[in-house]
């Protein structure tokens, strides 16, 4: 019979290290596993038994600019397209578990990011409903407290979910799109709330169980082990499993830091113990006003926070297309520039990993008020990607005084007006 958990144990001792070796032009001569012939041949089951066991990605580019190893967790290649897909399919595991929900019931979540993406993902492959609440995606003009794009809309309700874009408002106030999404499944008979930010069962866990056992795994056994990690966080469950995962198996020696984006309280609160927030970010689904009970599992094993600003984050998008030929969006960006200035700060020859959130491919096809899920370009006037219509159009860099931070032979790539 098949046993999809027996071949997800024999897919993730290979944990899909894609180095077959380094090039003689990068500074390090370590020489890496190559990929072993049975790592992408058996089947897994369905969406759910395709998330997770992600490659790690070496940036060329900043490790030989820094003589550091410079290495990205490829979660773009979930098959929802982000590390979101583990945090929803734990969630919804959570659930299940807890009895809080039955066949053909509704998962109910507010997110303002791709944790809603994931959630309808695995609710349609496991035969549930999904309802979403999110701040409002129609921002007034010049206000950067809005930063959600209506791609991520458009596609969510391809995906089958209900959603309720509501006014972006602090938690504390009871209209919060939080406290709207609980209410919604109070309302409701076989319903639950899965409640991502605080839900350290269902969310921080799947990296305890997933991601952080992976990381390890990748690198521990690599010339000169793994010296640090850091990432952004929204829920804060990515940066606590992972966290907790890595000191315990160092025993402590793994360093491990938050990156943060402006308009979010947490590298104050790591750093000097006080809430402070200012401004806002380009980045989506980053940063945060509180610290989540996902973080606060674990805070207190953090070795530090470093702030990112918005002009470092976009500079980074079109430096990786250009040397790398790699396409990601604000947030991954974010956490490779953070990457980089850590291992700077640590010295060369230091490992760093980081996560490449989700991958800039997302398209949307526009005919009227229909739209279609493709994952190709083939013709740009019909399709705009959800990052795309934004981090390379000029008027958009613009109204966000970010075109002037892309140096000139970058500016090839400001394609869209």
């Amino acid at each position: 019979m098949f046993r999809p958990t027996a071949i997800r144990s024999i897919l993730r001792p290979t944990s899909r290290l894609l180095y077959a070796e380094a090039t003689s032009s990068s500074s390090s001569s370590a020489k890496y596993p190559a990929l072993q012939p049975h790592a992408h041949s058996l089947p897994v089951d369905g969406f759910v038994g395709a998330v997770g066991n992600t490659p790690l990605i070496r940036i060329n580019s900043l490790s030989e600019e820094t003589g550091c190893e410079i290495l990205g967790k490829a979660e773009f290649m979930n098959p929802g397209g982000s590390v979101k897909d583990r945090a929803a399919l734990g969630l919804v595991q959570w659930a299940e578990k807890q009895g809080l929900i039955k066949s053909g019931g509704t998962i109910v979540e507010g997110t303002a990011g791709n944790t809603g993406i994931g959630l309808a993902h695995v609710c349609r492959a496991r035969g549930y409903k999904c309802v979403i609440y999110m701040p409002n995606a129609s921002p007034p003009p010049n206000d950067k407290r809005y930063t959600q794009s209506q791609e991520k809309i458009d596609l969510l309700r391809m995906l089958g979910a209900e959603v309720y874009p509501v006014p972006a408002v602090a938690f504390e106030n009871p209209e919060n799109y939080n406290h709207q999404a609980k209410r919604h499944a109070e309302r409701l008979d076989n319903a639950a709330w899965v409640n991502q930010f605080d839900n350290y069962h269902g969310n921080r866990q799947a990296h305890i169980d997933t991601s952080g056992p992976e990381i390890w795994e990748q690198t521990h056994l690599l010339p000169g082990g793994l010296q640090a990690f850091i990432c952004s966080t929204g829920t804060g469950g990515t940066l606590a499993g992972i966290t907790r995962i890595l000191k315990e198996k160092s025993e402590g020696k793994v360093q491990c830091w938050l990156a943060d984006p402006p308009g979010s309280c947490l590298e104050s609160f790591i750093n000097r113990g006080t809430l402070d927030r200012v401004g806002g970010s380009i980045t989506e689904g980053i940063g945060q006003g509180r610290v989540t009970d996902n973080l606060k599992q674990d805070i207190d094993l953090l070795d530090g926070a470093l702030f990112i600003p918005d002009e470092e984050t976009i500079r980074m998008i079109y430096h990786l297309l250009d040397k790398d030929g790699l396409y990601f969006g604000a947030s991954t960006a974010l956490n490779v520039v953070a990457a980089k200035k850590l291992a700077q700060k640590l010295g060369k020859g230091s490992r760093v990993v980081t996560v490449l959130c989700d991958g800039a491919y997302r398209c949307v096809a526009v005919a009227g008020k229909s739209f279609s899920f493709v994952t190709h370009m083939s013709d740009p006037s019909q399709k705009r990607c959800r990052y795309q219509s934004r981090l390379f159009s000029k008027k958009w860099l613009e109204s966000k005084g970010l075109l002037k931070e892309i140096p000139d032979h970058l500016q090839k790539y400001v394609v869209l007006e």
